[in-house]
């Protein structure tokens, strides 16, 4: 029987593919984290009426666009290099960038959800428990105050048109529609229990599986307070959690900034918690 010899220089060729990817991302990042505050500042210069030299004006943007061509470059060569859409991502942008942008695309999407009147990630002959009521009037209570607060600095700015758009641009989407989002998120991500899983979620930035052979017990159990421990997650909804859920086993809870912990106690809240605690006893027992 006859093989191919490895070549000796395989190695060291694969490697230095690698190390050129790895310099060339880190370069591309650091470009971006050099350009971005550039950027902030011409834009705080046009806000102040400040007048910026054409020449310095088409240079910036002009950078801007070759930073982001050089990135589809890049992102183009991983993708051919059998990374993954996700992955190719992560070697360009830093991890909590991309998490932060996911949360705002959920947040819009959930937006768009709670319109249509329609939930995400349930399907058919799951048990969905919601768990957005009690919290309800205090958001709808924040969006008031978001809508007033932007309808007194438009008449306030009414004179400095370009500041005047770029605040109220910025409350419109950082105050009215984030907390309307994050409500919504709570609205059409309930919570949903599989014969298999217990799938719970927090607005749009916590997504638990549990399965349900892992749950040692369960427990219906109010709580207004809850001190920050190691091993213990705290999903409340308007500072309340009414069910409590201990593991055989930790598992991995996902942070929102990336990374995971290890939890062997979860507690949550559902609108109907005695609901939840009965249909978890027994799906728990069944398995």
């Amino acid at each position: 029987m006859t093989g191919r010899r490895p070549s000796a220089v395989e190695p060291d060729a694969t490697r230095g593919t690698a190390g050129s990817r790895d310099v060339t991302t880190r370069l591309l990042r650091g470009v971006a984290y050099a350009s971005l505050p550039a950027e902030i500042v011409i834009l705080v210069c046009l806000v102040a009426g400040v007048r910026i030299p054409p020449p310095a004006l088409v240079a910036a943007e002009a950078a801007a666009l070759l930073l982001l061509v050089a990135g589809l470059v890049v992102y183009r060569r991983l993708r051919r290099g059998g990374f993954s859409a996700r992955e190719a991502l992560g070697e360009l942008v830093p991890v909590p960038v991309l998490r932060l942008i996911g949360h705002e695309v959920r947040l819009l999407a959930s937006l768009a959800l709670w319109v249509a009147r329609r939930r995400s990630g349930v399907r058919p002959g799951a048990q969905v428990f919601p768990h957005a009521r009690d919290q309800a009037a205090l958001m709808y209570g924040f969006a008031f105050v978001c809508l007033v607060e932007t309808i007194g600095m438009s008449y306030l700015l009414a004179d400095w048109p370009v500041t005047h758009a770029i605040v109220l641009v910025l409350d419109v989407y950082s105050g009215i529609l984030f907390v309307l989002g994050v409500h919504a998120a709570s609205v059409t991500r309930p919570h949903v229990l599989t014969p298999d899983a217990l799938r719970l979620r927090q607005a749009a930035h916590v997504d638990l599986h549990i399965p349900l052979d892992l749950i040692a017990a369960v427990r219906h159990e109010l709580r207004f307070t809850h001190e920050k421990t190691e091993g213990e997650l705290n999903l409340a909804v308007a500072s309340q959690t009414s069910v409590a859920i201990e593991l055989t086993e930790p598992v991995d809870a996902p942070r929102f900034l990336g990374g995971t912990r290890s939890v062997r106690i979860v507690r949550c809240h559902a609108d109907d918690a005695r609901a939840l605690y009965r249909a978890l006893t027994e799906a728990v027992a069944a398995g």
